[in-house]
């Protein structure tokens, strides 16, 4: 298969997307030797700081996610995969501070096994860091046992109001049970309607055939709930709300932020599309959108389709919503 992207050797592309991204983001971000993502301005050390962690390729997440009332270090892996303890542990070590460390986990097994050593590491050198692990895909098992649930973009809305409450002074326990309401509170949903390559190799990862949808496959491409015919945007928008709605156990007068993520190709257009009608059904269920967001905030290269993320809000959480916030991904 020859290549459509424009690429150079595979070697470099990490280095080469890190640095361009830097140029494209000088008053927001820096890199780092190491070639860690930090705020352009370190956020005080009397305010507790954020860090994550995950493998390149999904831009802008997850660095388009670090700068004020945000991430304070992005730790990026090579293409689809996550970086090693060594790296993620000098990221901890670089954002330590005696108002401490709140590191942000996306359930994926590379990911949850370097932030598990790291972790290790930390707590054996004193340092004052705690994580969590989100997982918010529902496409995997109940949410009674949520160990096999991915993490997705609802990322954003963790990092988002844990990243307010930092901004705010507060501290890490209470940083840490903000992160933890909003992670409970959300759950997502992809649905693909076209597979994407891997940029070094350009091997296809996920196949759909053409006029079929898959509800449920991972950012990766992995299994989902099974194939269908491809839908509507209302039908498929339909398909997807009532199955988040279920998990959630969403009720009349409950307030939700809605988040239409495009994975790749998918357009605003359609996007916009997907998120009217979700209003739509809302409002016919006596459920309010208090917040919504649309746009590409976590990519799979050129995969078709979308992430649909929902979260129940009470009124802390909105608030924290509404601070201000200023990355390469979000600006509010």
């Amino acid at each position: 298969m020859s290549s459509k992207k424009f690429v150079n050797e595979p070697d470099n592309l990490v280095s080469e997307l890190l640095e361009g991204f830097a140029l494209a983001h000088s008053s927001q971000i820096e890199l780092t030797v190491g070639n860690l993502i930090v705020r352009a301005k370190e956020k005080p050390k009397d305010k507790v700081a954020l860090v994550t962690l995950g493998g390149s390729g999904h831009e802008p997440a997850l660095s388009g996610f670090v700068g004020d009332g945000m991430l304070d270090i992005s730790v990026p892996g090579e293409v689809f995969a996550a970086p090693g303890p060594p790296r993620v542990i000098e990221a901890i070590r670089m954002a330590n501070r005696d108002a401490g460390v709140l590191l942000v986990v996306l359930n994926h097994e590379g990911d949850v096994m370097s932030a598990n050593v790291a972790m290790q590491i930390a707590k054996k050198e004193g340092l004052n860091v705690k994580h969590i692990l989100t997982h918010e895909d529902i496409a995997a098992p109940s949410r009674r046992d949520p160990k096999d649930r991915r993490g997705m973009s609802g990322c954003l809305f963790v990092i988002k109001v844990a990243g307010a409450a930092a901004e705010k002074g507060c501290s890490l326990d209470e940083c840490l049970e903000i992160a933890e309401r909003m992670e409970k509170n959300m759950a997502a949903l992809a649905v693909a309607v076209s597979g994407a390559s891997h940029p070094a190799t350009d091997q296809i990862i996920a196949q759909v055939p053409p006029g079929r949808m898959n509800v449920g496959m991972g950012q990766h491409g992995e299994a989902g709930q099974g194939e269908m015919d491809l839908e509507s945007a209302d039908d498929t928008a339909e398909i997807m709300l009532d199955m988040l709605l279920k998990d959630l156990d969403i009720k009349t007068g409950e307030k939700l932020l809605v988040m239409i993520n495009g994975v790749g190709s998918t357009t605003l257009m359609e996007q916009y599309i997907i998120l009217r009608a979700v209003n739509q059904l809302l409002e016919k269920k006596g459920v309010t959108l208090a917040r919504s967001l649309v746009g590409e905030f976590l990519t799979v290269q050129e995969m078709g389709g979308f992430q649909m993320v929902i979260a129940r809000m009470d009124d802390e959480l909105l608030e924290l919503w509404d601070a201000p916030c200023n990355c390469p991904a979000l600006k509010m």
